[in-house]
């Protein structure tokens, strides 16, 4: 097992880490202030061939894999964007890309690829609903059989990135559940526009990531075609759960790179400041240890996302591997950067230190896109073999 980078991916990270640079803290102090989606850094990062690192070479992507993409966003997250750069990632080379460069037909491929990946559209993806959250196979939205094609209606809640996207992917039910064998059949992907008749959405106002918004969306009898629908028609759950497992792990990329953001800054200071009869408050194992278990904590939760990823890349099974990684990334971040702000007392606490943010948007991580207890379910499930527990 070979642990050391390629040549091209040692050009990938020191690529990323210069675009990185150009958006630095600074900036995304003002973007989250001004809640502003990052449209001139989003197009900076497609610009250089980082957005589409992972997508397929025909359509202008680089023909690379998850790992590579894991590696740009950890490098884009150190440099300042922090945990909330794996969802720009998430919503447009995951939700957009991967969902239509592995299930989408031939004539949506040309059409919208070249476009993500060069960052002249955004995507999201509607799944998520009030009654529903993490239980997906109870979802309501429902797609009516009308004529050639369907009418959904339906409401979901905690949709990212709806008002900068131009199209939408849609997970409903296509058939009731009393009308299946399992219940997870009877769900079908469709990809449509967010501008579509009958689509409309409302932002929700929370405490962090604040550079994308989170809506709730609602359908009422909203058209869609035979050529709408992604995947495979009434039998989308496995193709699903490929989007959303590689959803884990560049969420979890971000996470990693914040946790090297968070103790650098913390680290500096510590190092730095003089109390107590001059000697650098970094000395003290009151201010090491905490670092230094985020530290260690962080570096198995980057080696585990590395192997889920290079098994994605590899088309092995990789869903144990990407839950597993964002649980301890995520449970790593929160520590490093509430430890962080510590470290900084009341500096800590102001906005110049720039922790406040890292500490808000990395909270979200804990529960989203899974929270950990359901992350405890799915190991005690499938990797320690125990009954199911709800």
């Amino acid at each position: 097992m070979d642990f050391r980078l390629t040549e091209e991916q040692e050009m990938i990270v020191e690529t990323a880490r210069r675009v990185g640079e150009r958006f630095g803290l600074d900036y995304w102090r003002k973007q989250d202030a001004e809640k502003a989606f990052p449209a001139e850094a989003w197009k900076a990062i497609c610009d250089a061939g980082l957005g589409g690192a992972a997508l397929p070479e025909e359509h202008g992507g680089g023909g690379l894999g998850m790992l590579e993409m894991a590696l740009i966003i950890e490098q884009l997250a150190a440099a300042g964007a922090g945990s909330t750069v794996g969802q720009l990632f998430m919503i447009n080379p995951i939700f957009g890309g991967v969902s239509i460069s592995r299930f989408g037909n031939e004539e949506m491929k040309a059409a919208l690829l070249p476009k993500i990946i060069s960052g002249e559209i955004n995507c999201c993806m509607a799944l998520t609903e009030p009654d529903a959250g993490s239980n997906t196979l109870e979802i309501k939205t429902f797609a009516r059989e009308d004529g050639n094609g369907w009418r959904i209606n339906g409401r979901k809640i905690w949709i990212t990135g709806v008002e900068a996207a131009d199209v939408m992917l849609v997970i409903a039910r296509s058939k009731k559940v009393d009308e299946v064998k399992r219940r997870t059949d009877g769900l079908t992907m469709f990809l449509i526009d967010t501008k579509r008749e009958g689509v409309s959405f409302a932002p929700i106002e929370k405490l962090g990531t604040n550079t994308l918004s989170s809506c709730s969306v609602f359908f009422d009898d909203v058209r869609v075609e035979q050529e709408d629908v992604i995947g495979t028609l009434h039998g989308g759950w496995p193709e699903l759960l490929d989007i959303l497992n590689t959803e884990r792990i560049v969420t979890t990329a971000g996470l990693t790179g914040t946790v090297d953001l968070a103790l650098k800054i913390a680290v500096d200071y510590a190092n730095d400041r003089k109390i107590f009869g001059g000697r650098p408050i970094g000395s003290y194992q009151g201010i090491q240890f905490p670092l230094a278990q985020a530290h260690a904590e962080n570096e198995c939760a980057r080696l585990m996302n590395y192997k889920a990823a290079s098994l994605f890349d590899s088309g092995l099974p990789f869903g144990s591997q990407a839950n597993t990684a964002k649980l301890i990334a995520a449970q790593a971040c929160a520590a490093a950067t509430e430890r962080a702000m510590q470290t900084l007392g009341g500096m800590g606490y102001a906005r110049e230190s720039h922790l406040e943010r890292l500490w808000r948007d990395c909270r979200l991580f804990r529960f989203a896109p899974v929270s950990e207890e359901m992350t405890l379910n799915f190991i005690a499930m499938h990797d320690l073999g125990m009954p199911k527990s709800y």
